[in-house]
């Protein structure tokens, strides 16, 4: 199961779509691929062209983003207390948070942001 981080989400749908073969092949090997409601957040405040958002919605609908609910919450808190530098990253913690909630690795193309986040596997 793998969780995508937005700057991943960005690099598989926009521009030259860097990353779509690398989701293509998760997708084909029957990988479990999740976006949670803060990643659709930050996904849809950009500035994303009509055919971006389709494919968006053909792959991961809005209505079965996954919920930042009170367990991610609570991690997102716990992780927050946890680190040396949390200030700035408090969405970069919630999204690893509803990784870590979900047992899912997190799919990112800025890896050194979650560098510190025990437990966390980076894809």
């Amino acid at each position: 199961m793998i969780h995508l981080d937005t700057s991943a989400l960005i690099d598989a749908l926009t521009g030259p779509r860097r990353s779509a073969a690398q989701l293509r092949t998760w997708i084909e090997r029957g990988e479990r691929i999740l976006l949670s409601t803060l990643v659709l957040y930050e996904w849809l405040r950009g500035p994303r062209l009509q055919e971006e958002i389709r494919a968006q919605e053909a792959l991961f609908p809005r209505e079965t983003a996954v919920a930042f609910g009170p367990r991610e919450a609570a991690l997102a808190a716990d992780l927050y207390r946890a680190l040396r530098r949390p200030r700035g990253r408090e969405l970069d913690l919630a999204v690893a948070a509803c990784a870590l909630a979900h047992g899912a690795a997190l799919w990112t193309l800025n890896r050194e942001d979650f560098r510190d986040i025990p437990d966390l596997r980076v894809v």
